[in-house]
């Protein structure tokens, strides 16, 4: 007797197989989301061996963390635009690619002009496929529980990718080279660049999938034909990158040297004329009634100076840990373990505390653990201990960069819709990104400045300098914050 397989039998067992190929796929994008994440900081415990090994200073390592921020940061929005235009598979490839490529020209630079190079492009990388990525998972799982699942699960992993960063930057600088941080980024984006295609559907040939396939409807995913605002994008990244130049050079020259105040001048332009492009423009990167939202401005507002603070705090640390104590890059990557641990553990309580404390309780309860702990920092001694003189400040740090910065990123979500629900995520993670580099910059500069005789004890002097500029932007943020939230309370 002849057996066969009914339609209904092919359509379940179809079914199934395109719900697992979803989870793949999600598994294959969190994977160079990993990668991005990691790239933010596993930079920082190698600073001193590429700095030895380039002839970097300071300044020089800045850029190093800066750079790749930075060009990431002004370059977000108008990737998430050109994702829309141009199809969210295609440019999710092209910057994996793209990152993959600059990491290996970052593993193989000869001197610091090239791994600067090397990490503009990473950071380019990540405005495509980052927006890509998330965008990509919003489609493939439409159903609003499985959505939620999936950018948590995309989330948690990036998170991750963050603290992990610290510890393979130790361990990978000690065991191996510093370059390796770099080149251990190519298996992975290899697998990405294999896996995506086989497990999602080429942008514009999608078919309806009712909620149970592996993307949405035709409709839903077909690019939207708009013409991106490539001027925007260019004045958002030129000018920080003008502001840090000029701020950089600053701890080296007077104000009236033309290195410094025509790079200044440029930046401060370059942001103006952004403004009035955004506002005359018929598809601006932000639309500028975006931040008629008063919530949404102080946050992103808070967000700067919180995440300067936290910039300056990976790397000034990073440099007191090996250049002052004298540790190894792998005893330097395990001091940031309880670090990291303060992160985590805050991070997974802070649902509670915002609802004890609300939005702008847990925001202030954050912002003034940070504050705390850069207070702490900036009496670091030149004859320091690890335990009594670093680590109480890492911590408390670590505490306000998992409570403070998680509850900023909620409030400037305040009110959203379908409408600016994209818009709101973008301008958030831009100002985090751009507010940290060039704040960090401004505090690196202020730690040159103070250190200029170039010993030990005028560098340490230096740090205590960018630490207690730290706290007082913090405070001035939790200030900020708290009297908008006593006149909203009135109101």
């Amino acid at each position: 007797m002849t057996s066969f397989r009914t339609p209904g039998a092919r359509s379940g067992r179809q079914e199934r197989f395109t719900r697992t190929r979803r989870w793949w796929a999600l598994a294959a994008v969190s994977m160079l989301q990993f990668l991005i994440a990691v790239d933010v900081t596993v930079v920082n415990i190698a600073l001193p061996s590429i700095g030895a090994d380039l002839g970097a200073g300071p300044q020089g390592l800045t850029w190093v963390v800066a750079g790749y921020t930075l060009v990431g940061g002004g370059l977000l929005l108008l990737g998430g635009r050109i994702c829309d235009l141009l199809g969210r598979r295609r440019m999710l490839l092209l910057g994996a690619a793209l990152f993959g490529a600059a990491s290996l020209v970052a593993g193989a630079a000869p001197d610091l002009p090239w791994l600067l190079a090397a990490r503009f492009g990473q950071g380019a990388g990540e405005a495509l496929a980052s927006p890509a990525a998330m965008s990509l998972i919003a489609m493939l799982f439409p159903a609003p529980r499985e959505r939620a699942r999936a950018l948590g699960i995309w989330g948690a992993i990036s998170s991750s990718g963050l603290v992990g960063g610290v510890l393979l930057s130790g361990v990978i600088t000690e065991l191996l080279d510093w370059r390796w941080i770099f080149l251990v980024n190519l298996p992975v984006v290899a697998v990405v660049l294999v896996a995506v295609p086989l497990l999602v559907t080429p942008d514009g040939a999608r078919r309806a999938a009712g909620g149970s396939g592996d993307t949405a409807p035709a409709d839903a995913s077909a690019p939207v034909r708009r013409r991106p605002d490539v001027t925007g994008a260019v004045l958002l990244t030129a000018g920080p990158l003008a502001l840090v130049y000029g701020v950089l050079r600053a701890a080296e020259a007077p104000w009236s040297d033309p290195q410094v105040f025509g790079p200044l001048t440029a930046g401060v332009a370059a942001l103006g004329l952004f403004v009035l492009v955004e506002a005359k423009s018929a598809n601006p990167l932000v639309p500028l009634s975006f931040f008629a939202n008063r919530t949404r401005t102080v946050a992103n507002a808070a967000t700067v100076l919180l995440s300067a603070a936290l910039s300056t705090s990976f790397l000034l640390v990073t440099l007191y840990l090996q250049q002052v104590l004298g540790m190894s890059p792998l005893q330097a990557g395990l001091a940031y373990v309880p670090f990291c641990a303060a992160i985590l553990a805050s991070a997974t309580v802070v649902g509670r505390v915002i609802g004890a404390l609300g939005l702008s309780g847990a925001a202030i309860a954050g912002l003034l653990a940070t504050a705390a702990g850069t207070a702490w920092l900036s009496r670091l001694p030149v004859d320091g201990d690890l335990w009594t003189d670093a680590m109480p400040g890492m911590v408390l740090v670590g505490v306000g960069m998992g409570v403070g910065l998680i509850a900023l990123q909620n409030a400037a979500l305040h009110g959203v819709t379908e409408d600016d629900a994209g818009v709101a995520s973008g301008v958030q993670r831009s100002v985090d990104q751009l507010g940290g580099a060039t704040g960090m910059a401004v505090l690196v500069g202020a730690a040159v400045a103070a250190g200029a005789s170039g010993d030990t004890d005028a560098a340490v002097e230096g740090y205590r300098t960018a630490f207690t500029w730290a706290t007082a932007g913090v405070l001035v943020a939790t200030a900020g914050v708290a009297l908008f939230a006593r006149r909203a309370g009135r109101a």
